[in-house]
């Protein structure tokens, strides 16, 4: 399948699409950080915005092999993939579609000074601290509160439900 087959520009009219996204975590200098990644500029869906890396789910894609997928593609990293942690959903106005992401934990099995960004994807990527998180800059509301929340559960806090 090719790459269009899953990216978030091509148009899903009234369609519900499965996305996945890694919550890549490294202890770096004593403190657990989380990788983030800026999407590049000429993406039409929220250009310039950090996000989780991951992406769309192809029919019938298994979604833990899909989100392993994804990560090569965009970091040319392979992962272990943990458990699922969150879910949210959210309006793609430009795919025209509704979509479900799922966030795993996960970890690098390469060694996190080989991640190489792909241009058309992601401009930059950075590793992030619980207390690094204000200096993200744009990014989803949604992902932003699953950042912060994740780093506080690796962080070995507890956390409020908000139920």
């Amino acid at each position: 399948m090719s790459k269009t087959s899953h990216d978030s520009e091509t148009p899903a009219r009234g369609q519900q699409v499965i996305t996945a996204c890694a919550l890549i975590h490294h202890n770096i200098d004593g403190v657990e950080k989380v990788l983030v990644a800026k999407r590049a500029a000429t993406k039409k869906f929220l250009p310039g915005v950090f996000e989780l890396p991951g992406g769309h789910i192809n029919w019938g894609e298994d979604i833990v092999e899909g989100l392993k997928r994804e990560v090569r593609e965009e970091l040319g990293a392979h992962i272990n993939v943990g458990d699922p942690y969150a879910a949210f959903t959210y309006t793609n106005e430009i795919k025209g579609s509704h979509s479900i992401e799922v966030v795993y934990f996960a970890r690098c099995i390469d060694p996190i000074e080989k991640i190489t960004l792909q241009p058309d994807n992601h401009s930059e990527f950075k590793w992030v601290s619980q207390e690094e998180t204000a200096t993200i800059g744009p990014t989803s509301d949604e992902e932003l509160r699953s950042v912060i929340r994740d780093l506080a559960i690796l962080n070995g806090q507890s956390i409020s439900l908000g139920m």
